[in-house]
């Protein structure tokens, strides 16, 4: 009978790459005892195998099986009813082996543990040690070792070594990198007179591919940026790395130019310019969304380019809503594009809110999506409060919402005009 038997607790699998035949392993061997929890005792606490399987079959009996530490073979313990052929089995040579790197200090530690072994360890006749020992029930197996063996598990040691090194070095390039973007994050807030805000991004990963940023303009003006990078993890970082270069390098450009009606035409150009960088240092397949706006603190005007990104929330302050919905395709993808640019009026009590998908499309237990929705039904629940805490208050809906395991990166800017 094939036993189903935990990953975590039983064995270790290896599939090695190119693979292609049927997965198949040994199931479990069976090793007929009187009694399975003194049996269990014995294998557990003395001999120090691990719990492979503790159930019960659709017929009510017990289905126990332990295996040893290391390796994939997992003993089944069976009590078979007196007077049936397996009964007649218990006290028996069971013709298993187990294996060992040393015999010698295998039988010291579990002669001081209490188990009987039929004979101290013997040289073999074919090279290599053994020794024979018992169960509780008088079962007998064989502990045995041998130098092709011993040098199967000392390369095996090594690798093990050699990949817990790799897997640490790559974990401290992972905070190091993790450390770098972070600071990739606006640092600072400029004060702006009739607007405060605030923003976050919370990664699913090390690093992530979601892109926020705070850029002063210049003469009264200042740019709310918000991104999402195609992909996720250390390639989506990079590109966020590369995207914000740009964008910030051509802003501090544009911001020195006069500013002058004929002027107006700066966001198109500065984001024109940005897809033209981005498309020619990145692969075809590489793009990102994108919110880009310029709000004018004295006249207390937004205006925006929202490139292939989720819509922006403009909730005023008599309970409308406004989207700020797409004007132009993704950013990275194609040499030839163009952008339009949008404009709407704040007023005292407007509240913008930016985000990113890591928001809408986190999901409960139910497959369902906190969705945008969600996300207006929280931010008119809490309207009244400042930019910061509103923040705060956002995430902890979604998270309260979306409980388990954070699929992508949460990104969010809330904006409100005073």
């Amino acid at each position: 009978m094939i036993i189903p038997v935990s990953s975590d607790n039983a064995h270790r699998c290896s599939f090695l790459p190119g693979r292609q035949d049927l997965y198949l392993r040994l199931g479990a061997v069976s090793v007929f005892v009187r009694n399975q929890e003194e049996s269990l005792r014995f294998y557990l606490d003395q001999l120090g195998f691990k719990l492979a399987l503790d159930a019960r079959s659709p017929s009510g009996s017990r289905m126990l099986a332990v295996a040893p530490p290391d390796g994939t073979a997992v003993l089944s313990l069976v009590s078979p009813k007196a007077g049936t052929d397996e009964y007649k089995l218990i006290g028996k040579p069971t013709q298993i082996a187990f294996l060992t790197e040393n015999v010698s200090g295998k039988y010291e530690e579990w002669c001081g543990r209490g188990v009987t072994f039929c004979q101290q360890p013997q040289e073999r006749p074919e090279g290599g040690m053994l020794a024979c020992f018992k169960d509780l029930d008088g079962n007998t197996f064989a502990l045995v070792a041998d130098e092709s063996a011993n040098r199967e598990i000392e390369r095996q040691r090594r690798a093990h070594v050699a990949r817990l090194e790799s897997e640490r070095i790559a974990a401290l390039e992972l905070e190091n990198a993790r450390e770098v973007q972070a600071r990739l994050f606006p640092q600072t807030q400029l004060a702006l007179a009739t607007l405060e805000y605030a923003g976050l991004c919370i990664q699913a990963r090390t690093v992530g591919g979601d892109y926020y940023d705070f850029i002063d303009l210049g003469r009264q003006r200042f740019g709310f940026v918000i991104g999402d990078i195609a992909g996720k993890g250390t390639a989506a970082a990079l590109l966020m790395a590369n995207l914000q270069a740009h964008l910030r390098n051509l802003c501090s450009f544009y911001s020195s130019r006069p500013y002058t009606p004929f002027a107006l035409g700066q966001p198109q150009r500065l984001l024109q310019s940005v897809n033209r960088l981005f498309c020619e240092n990145t692969s075809d397949r590489s793009y990102a969304t994108l919110l880009f706006s310029e709000y004018d603190d004295a006249a207390r005007r937004l205006r925006y380019a929202n490139c292939g990104h989720l819509p922006g929330i403009l909730l005023r302050s008599d309970g409308s809503l406004e989207r700020l919905d797409s004007t132009a395709t993704v950013v990275g993808l194609f040499k030839d594009w163009d952008c339009s640019v949008n404009e709407s009026q704040l007023f005292v009590g407007d509240t913008l809110v930016f985000y990113t998908d890591g928001v809408t499309e986190s999901f409960n237990d139910a497959g369902e999506e906190f969705g945008e929705r969600g996300l207006v039904e929280s931010l008119c629940r809490h309207r009244r409060l400042d930019s910061t805490t509103l923040l705060r208050s956002l995430v902890e809906d979604v998270q309260h919402f979306s409980p388990r395991n954070q699929h992508d990166d949460i990104t969010l800017i809330v904006a409100k005009c005073r």
